[in-house]
């Protein structure tokens, strides 16, 4: 069944991957779980912060408005690759690359991008996705289509600029909507219709011109995995405060039934 790229959800092949890469995990024992070890395998957990970065971006880009058309995890050429967002709008059509360095610090200067001290090939990487994108749409609308890249950050400790002006935007999600609206107005209503309808067909992006990928299906998986997290991580929780209560409360009578509400708690979350 063949679908406009409007159908496809954000994040779409970041979960697929950590779906793929999380399946062959070892099963966590009985015992890990019930003190609260988190199901998410090592190997996933990149791909795991990488969907929730795109998640959260794309929550944002959907408070744009009605005359704006988003479009999240757009393949493109042959492969896999895709471009995580692309936004198309009165102030122009956008790249978007989102980047979720968690509690990391960011560097950024020029066509330099530091995390955490590694310098990192983001800003390449965003310039070409943008350049990318551009001739694919002028291709498809047989006319030049600008197309510019950002990039966003996700859950960054701090975002720090060098006497040089980056070469691509770099934003933080808190700033992207307000960034978007507030530049010069480059696209007449018309001309970004056209533009819009010929950016969701996939046949713009990909040489598989067919959407035939039930979507929905890693998006329940994805959404189990990460209920699955959390209550872990609430679990971990009650017990350090079970565990706080009873060094506080060592020989006393209120702690110790406090320590024992707390892990009652804790015995019947376990599924």
């Amino acid at each position: 069944m063949a679908m406009t790229l409007k159908a496809r959800r954000p994040a779409y092949s970041v979960m697929q991957e950590c779906l793929r890469v999380q399946a062959e995990a070892p099963a966590l024992s009985r015992r890990a779980r019930f003190f609260g070890s988190s199901p998410l395998s090592p190997d996933a957990r990149s791909w795991y912060q990488g969907a929730l970065g795109e998640i959260e971006v794309a929550r944002v880009l959907s408070e744009l408005g009605p005359g704006w058309t988003v479009l999240h995890s757009v393949p493109v050429g042959s492969g896999a690759s895709d471009i995580d967002h692309v936004v198309l709008g009165p102030t122009g059509i956008f790249t978007i690359n989102t980047k979720h360095h968690a509690d990391k610090k960011i560097w950024v200067g020029g066509g330099t991008f530091m995390v955490g001290g590694h310098r990192t090939d983001h800003v390449r990487n965003s310039q070409f996705e943008a350049t990318r994108a551009s001739r694919s749409l002028s291709k498809a609308a047989q006319t030049d289509v600008e197309v510019a890249p950002v990039i966003v950050l996700v859950g960054a400790a701090s975002l720090r600029f060098g006497k040089k002006a980056p070469v691509v935007p770099v934003l933080t999600v808190a700033q992207l909507r307000k960034w978007l609206l507030t530049l010069p107005r480059k696209h007449s209503d018309e001309a970004l219709a056209y533009f819009a309808l010929l950016a969701e067909e996939r046949g713009t992006w990909h040489t598989e011109a067919l959407v035939l990928t039930d979507t929905l299906r890693h998006e329940h998986r994805f959404d189990r995995l990460r209920r699955e997290i959390d209550d872990a991580a609430r679990r971990r929780r009650r017990w350090r405060v079970g565990t706080a209560l009873g060094v506080l409360g060592a020989g006393g009578g209120a702690a110790i039934a406090l320590v024992a509400t707390v892990m009652s708690t804790v015995v019947s979350t376990i599924g």
